[in-house]
């Protein structure tokens, strides 16, 4: 008869005012890390960027324009209300249904207004997705005749943020981390260690990542309408917003990455089922053969879901750019993958054969050599030069990643130093488990584990949980009774779990304390912890704007920091020569730019008081351009005070400003000075 023990935990009492170990230390702290990046995350930065309009941010033009153009550093995807012109009320001014325009490496877009439209200010909000999946959003403003005051209220919240921001990139971190314990997990059994496949913790994690790829890749479908468009969370409902989503290049890719988790379902189904129960050797090779080639291509296909939708698809060299990112999601898969199945295997399995973290170690330093040339290329390509590795925001995050792939480099070195001290043959003994012990009457079951003992069944006493936590074994019962005859076979069964226990208890407590083990579990987990940390900051890169393009877009870019106007001011003192005829002009031109502006002038006498005079007349004369004298005559307004509105400034430039006052029928003078406009 075969009795099954009872797992160690039901055995045990539960402690009270335990501190904290290093495992739990740095699981609170790497959770402490992504809640503060997640948390503090803004939306996705825009990987297509606005380089040009017409017309300009702030220009004023004298009429209204017959469309509005848009130009962006690469193509973009817009939907029939992406460009959106308001009047300044409010009003639409434009007729929708943005159209392509021009030719060339930037991508231009119009949108027609509307004819008639009356002078003011117009406010242009536009919104559009890049070429690589993520969403940008802007606005700017110009005028028609001359500046007003607009009731346009632009959004607050740009494309992509929001509580549909917030879950779409809590589904993005997911959906890399499930991806890596998936292939990377899977790759560890096939490779590294074959009798893993057996192992119920290291089948638990492989699936954990298949259903958080899974959920995570559901739910980013769901939502890509709303975080590509409206922003609200209730449009992730709007059957016509899926279908939207599925005709575009990031839906259809991720439906295949739906796809393609489905034929790894039956892959993982295969590799924790049948594999392990193949006893015939050479069916258990040719079933290794076909796991390992089948679970090559789903892995390269679940990587070329993001190679095909995000940065490697746009820019420099897409065809060579699509299949070196996908060497290296794989290359990291297989790495950090490979090093959380170690890490799992080390706590939560009874024995763990040396031969195995060499295997890895050999994997994990192919996987570096890997990701060191495909991250050279990258690198080259999304910054493209020295000053964007510190200019940019990419280029910064960048050397914060190969800072932590350095140490983390550096830990994997001393890992690979406490793999060397193994003995060749040895087991790597876990913490907290047990082998199987030979007792007397048979098989032994090991705490924690569902092992079995030819005996009857029977539940084990409390006193034995007690000398399985530390309790002297000379004061138990087990030790007691082992020089007592046992006639009864339910007793002999039940002092057989004893004898078990005690025997686990010991022979744990002997191999923690070789500090070979004890230091390759630390730095495996060292190694773990920093692995989480350069996984969020890849995955915070991956929704940057390259550095290249960032740069570029600085030097071509006409609207991203348009110019204040500045008001011209400037005192010019004068003397016709005659009585009362010594004082000075003030004079403001507002708002100082091309276009349209208001002139204010003031005549005061030597002491401040206003001087009232017959006549002021005033002209400019861009003499760079062989433009003028525009002759300007204002307007009295009181004594001493002039003014004039709609003065036209065509060109910026260096303009030359002649003021001739007349103080008497036969007395005036004329004053110049040379003003910036525009």
């Amino acid at each position: 008869m075969t009795a099954t023990a009872p797992r160690a935990r039901r055995l045990r009492p539960v402690p009270t005012g335990r501190p904290l170990t290093a495992s739990a230390l740095l699981a609170t702290l790497i959770g402490l890390f992504l809640g503060l990046m997640l948390a503090g995350a803004s939306p996705a930065s825009a990987h297509a960027a606005l380089t040009g309009s017409d017309p300009q941010d702030g220009a004023v033009v004298d009429a209204a324009p017959r469309d509005v153009t848009l130009s962006f550093s690469e193509s973009v995807s817009l939907s029939d209300d992406a460009i959106r012109v308001l009047d300044p009320s409010g009003e639409r001014a434009d007729t929708g249904e943005p159209r392509a325009v021009g030719e060339g490496k930037a991508a231009r877009y119009a949108v027609a207004l509307h004819s008639g439209l009356p002078d003011g200010t117009y406010t242009v909000a536009w919104q559009a997705v890049s070429a690589d999946s993520h969403p940008v959003s802007g606005a700017f403003t110009f005028s028609i005749g001359a500046p007003s005051t607009t009731t346009v209220a632009l959004p607050a919240q740009a494309a992509g943020g929001g509580v549909v921001g917030t879950l779409y990139g809590i589904a993005r971190y997911a959906a890399y981390a499930g991806f890596i314990l998936l292939a990377g997990g899977s790759a560890f059994v096939l490779g590294c260690w074959r009798g893993g496949a057996s192992a119920r913790p290291l089948q638990r994690l492989v699936l954990a990542g298949w259903l958080t790829l899974t959920a995570s890749t559901l739910v980013m479908l769901v939502l890509r309408y709303p975080y590509t468009g409206s922003g609200k969370l209730a449009d992730a409902f709007d059957l016509s917003g899926l279908q939207a989503s599925l005709d575009t290049k990031p839906g259809a890719a991720l439906v295949s990455r739906l796809l393609l988790l489905g034929a790894s379902a039956l892959f993982v189904a295969v590799l924790f089922g049948t594999y392990p129960r193949r006893e015939d050797e050479k069916e258990h090779k040719d079933l290794t053969f076909g796991l390992a080639l089948g679970g090559a291509v789903v892995a390269t296909g679940i990587a070329g879901t993001w190679s095909l939708a995000e940065h490697a698809s746009v820019g420099l060299q897409p065809g060579i750019a699509m299949p070196v990112d996908m060497a290296h999601l794989l290359a990291v898969a297989a790495w950090l993958g490979g090093l959380a199945a170690l890490l799992t295997a080390l706590y939560r399995v009874p024995e763990l054969p040396a031969a195995a973290v060499r295997r890895f170690s050999r994997t994990a330093f192919a996987s570096v050599v890997v990701l060191a040339a495909t991250g050279l290329y990258q690198s080259w390509r999304q910054i493209g030069s020295w000053s964007a590795l510190t200019g940019t925001a990419y280029g910064r995050l960048l050397l914060v990643k190969v800072g932590l792939v350095a140490v983390l480099v550096g830990v994997a070195w001393i890992s690979r130093r406490w793999t060397g001290r193994l003995p060749g043959g040895e087991p790597v003994a876990v913490p907290g488990q047990a082998a199987p012990v030979e007792a007397a009457a048979g098989p032994v079951a090991v705490p924690g584990q569902a092992a079995s003992v030819e005996a009857a069944a029977g539940p084990v006493p409390v006193a034995v949980a007690e000398s399985a936590a530390g309790a002297d074994p000379v004061a138990d019962p087990v030790t007691a009774s082992a020089e007592e005859p046992v006639t009864d076979p339910g007793r002999a069964a039940q002092l057989a779990r004893q004898r078990a226990a005690l025997t686990a208890t010991q022979e744990r407590k002997a191999r923690d304390a070789d500090p070979t083990r004890s230091g390759l579990r630390r730095s495996v987990l060292v190694e773990t912890g920093i692995a989480v940390i350069l996984l969020a900051v890849t995955t915070i890169l991956s929704s940057t704007e390259p550095g290249r393009t960032e740069e570029e877009a600085a030097r071509t870019n006409t609207v991203a920091a348009p110019a204040v106007a500045q008001p011209v001011t400037v005192s010019l003192p004068f003397d016709t020569g005659g009585l009362n005829g010594k004082g000075e002009v003030q004079l403001d031109l507002s708002p100082g730019r091309t276009g349209s502006n208001d002139l204010h002038l003031w005549v005061e006498d030597g002491k401040g008081t206003a001087l009232d005079v017959p006549e002021v007349r005033i002209a400019l004369t861009l003499e760079a351009k062989d433009i003028g004298p525009l002759p300007v005559v204002p307007d009295r307004l009181a004594e001493g005070h002039w003014a004039a509105s709609g003065v036209q400034i065509p060109m910026a430039g260096e303009w030359k400003l002649a003021v001739t006052v007349r103080t008497s029928d036969i007395d005036e003078t004329t004053v110049t000075k040379n003003v910036k406009i525009g």
